[in-house]
């Protein structure tokens, strides 16, 4: 991207390492090279207020990363993994009841016995506290807006986005320029559907030759339960009810520390119909009656949502390009069948490093890193991938019944390394499987109780979502006719619907007659999830980082 002539030019700073994202890729790898070379210089730019400001999942943390990176990590008195798993369920709901699975059949790796229930946000804060004492600079707060290209078109480093611009475009009093962080490889760990992961991935066609990435979106919220419903260690998972036909995910509910339930609904973004919504589908589910007595009498704490890879095996891109790498959920590493991506995520943080690390011994800067590239399919991440691969569109194309099938195969890669269904292919991208509104049965949702489901609004306000509401809009139209004139005839306008916190809304001039419809982008409300990005229909929305330390502010998700 040219430089603005009536802007100053930016300030730069150089380093051997450029990373973007404090995830737990992003810090692994951080990390890494300064244990392999105490000498390197290692920048960490992360877009949240504070490192795990944005940082949500399920947190059920496979541990190996962990023990590969900090072998000692468990006896350091201020690490926050304090809950070990003691209980593993499995039920499959209907409308009022649910059937329990025996764990005897259960795939080995679907076991969560070993594993760790917490928050990933306050272990990317100690993971982080851990960086920088090994001289690692962490910039919290900073957004990475822009790519850095040579004129080889290798990638130079990544230009944090420029404060006190207003709405119109033009700056503001007290603007300030973005700073430019060259360095001789960057590695991006921006999570899934990362805007400047994106734009890598279209420039270098990354993915000719995988299948689409497929996606789900995660919704979660924190409560502290009665202590009469709590059961320290307890991790269970459904699925089915309330999710019809054309529609398929699963809830997770984790109780961890004292008296804190961790719980989250998934629903996978290849569904067909336009009028679901993934959030009302997430409150109905915590009415259901196995469900919701864990939650009477308890209070809700937090929430948020976040897209989540699940294409897995067949998915990953090409994760190099000249003068970096995808690592971690940028790369696709999240294992689908477990509801899982720390684990790989860290592993693929340090085997970036570890290239990384390699070349620059060797006196190399601005390359691909192709050992890094053509060692992770034969190793831990690779073997976690592919014993599930088939899992996804297995399920995808023939439901419950896919699922054992999907279990089937899990046992038969992992006892004899094979498959009888090969690797199966996923089809369509998740913003091509929407049906016509026309062809669709809507969805009637019930309002919410204010006990055990609530609202979209005030869900949002617990996310502690903040952004500076007088600069341009992140979340950019490539044409404004589009939400009125195409999706909403043809399919309801689905934005309003996939989106978990209330951004979009169809407003009409006459709510009687329908009439005078118009696109309205609540911006503010933006918990940075990505759906939009990657649902919409059209392909019309791109997700672009807005100014630095917007967004949600998670309390320990």
């Amino acid at each position: 991207m040219a430089e603005d002539p009536a802007l100053p030019p930016r300030e730069s700073m150089d380093y051997d390492v450029v990373i973007v994202g404090a995830g737990p890729a992003g810090l692994a790898a951080a990390i890494r090279l300064k244990q392999l070379d105490a000498n390197l210089s290692v920048v960490v730019v992360e877009k949240g207020s504070e490192v795990g400001a944005h940082i949500l999942s399920a947190a059920a943390i496979d541990p190996i990363g962990l023990d590969r990176l900090l072998p000692d990590w468990r006896q350091d008195p201020d690490q926050p993994l304090k809950t070990e798993v003691t209980k593993d369920r499995f039920l499959i709901l209907g409308p009022s009841g649910g059937v329990a699975l025996p764990n005897w059949p259960m795939p080995r790796l679907m076991s969560n016995h070993g594993n760790y229930i917490g928050s990933l946000g306050a272990t990317t804060k100690w993971l982080a506290a851990k960086a920088e004492a090994l001289g690692v600079e962490i910039y919290p707060g900073f957004a990475a807006a822009e790519v850095l290209y040579g004129d080889k078109g290798e990638v130079l480093g990544v230009a944090t986005g420029d404060m006190g611009i207003g709405r119109d475009g033009k700056p503001k009093a007290g603007f300030t320029r973005g700073m430019e962080l060259r360095g001789k490889y960057t590695l991006i760990a921006e999570g899934a559907r990362g805007s400047l992961a994106k734009g890598i991935i279209a420039r270098y066609r990354l993915e000719d030759g995988r299948d689409p990435q497929k996606f789900g979106i995660g919704l979660k919220e924190i409560w502290s339960v009665h202590p009469a419903k709590f059961q320290r260690g307890l991790v269970q998972h459904t699925m089915g009810w309330p999710l019809g036909r054309g529609a398929s995910g699963g809830s997770f509910l984790y109780h961890y520390d004292d008296n804190l339930v961790s719980v989250g609904f998934v629903v996978h973004l290849n569904y067909v119909n336009p009028t679901l919504s993934p959030f009302d589908e997430f409150q109905r589910f915590k009415t259901h009656p196995l469900i919701a007595d864990t939650f009477i009498d308890g209070k809700r704490i937090a929430y948020g949502a976040r897209a989540i890879s699940s294409g897995g095996w067949q998915s990953a891109p090409k994760l190099v390009f000249p003068g970096g790498a995808l690592i971690g959920c940028s790369a696709g590493f999240v294992n689908f069948a477990r509801i899982k991506g720390t684990h790989n995520a860290m592993l693929s943080g340090m085997l970036a490093a570890e290239k990384t690390h390699e070349a620059l011994a060797a006196g190399r800067a601005h390359d691909e890193l192709i050992a890094y590239e053509e060692s992770w399919r034969a190793g831990e991440i690779g073997r976690d991938l592919y014993n599930v691969r088939n899992v996804k569109p297995l399920w995808s194309k023939l439901g419950l019944f896919g699922v054992a099938l999907g279990g089937f195969d899990m046992w038969m890669n992992e006892l004899f390394g094979f498959s009888l269904f090969g690797t199966l292919k996923h089809g369509k991208p998740d913003y091509a499987t929407l049906k016509p509104l026309a062809e669709a049965t809507p969805i009637a949702y019930p309002k919410p109780d204010g006990r055990v489901s609530f609202d979209k609004l005030s869900s949002v306000f617990l996310s502690n979502t903040n952004h500076e509401e007088d600069q341009p809009v992140h979340l950019r139209l490539k044409d404004p006719r589009t939400p009125i004139a195409r999706n909403l005839p043809e399919y309801g306008e689905p934005a309003r619907l996939y989106c978990p916190a209330g951004v979009y809304e169809v407003v009409y001039g006459d709510e009687k007659t329908r009439s005078d419809p118009r696109f309205v982008i609540n911006a503010q409300n933006c918990v940075h999830c990505k759906t939009c990005d990657i649902k919409d229909p059209a392909q019309n929305i791109d997700w672009t980082v807005p100014e630095g330390g917007g967004g949600p502010n998670y309390p320990n998700m």
